[in-house]
């Protein structure tokens, strides 16, 4: 899990158009169950191009730019931001086509042209 979190940390980045946030913590048996199943996968996906994915480690300091969201106890959590505004969360990790199917319905939420410039 470390080296999948090294390659997806973004911790301390600033606010995007709109970015996938990640609640984790160390020893998180779901999120381990997401990496194996979802983390690689993500950043390809049309999902993932639309909104990327940001790592948070829930047990150290939250970045400046997300310090007034709720942290909740579930791990993982993951929040659907777009210009630094919350606009909807999936609590836990449901399986792998639940979480496909839940992002999908918070994506909807996203204007039609807000797409990550590459």
């Amino acid at each position: 899990m470390m080296a999948v979190t090294a390659a997806f940390n973004a911790g301390s980045m600033p606010a995007r158009a709109a970015e996938l946030v990640m609640l984790e913590r160390a020893g998180c048996e779901w999120c381990a169950k997401w990496d194996a199943a979802v983390a690689l996968l993500y950043p390809e996906s049309e999902e993932g191009k639309r909104a990327p994915l940001r790592r948070v480690d829930i047990l150290r300091p939250l970045p400046e730019d997300l310090a007034g969201i709720k942290l909740g106890k579930f791990t993982p959590t993951f929040i659907l931001m777009e210009d630094g505004e919350e606009l909807g969360r999936i609590r836990g990790y449901p399986g792998e086509r639940a979480f496909w199917d839940r992002l999908r319905q918070l994506l909807a939420k996203l204007p039609p042209n807000d797409k990550e410039s590459s």
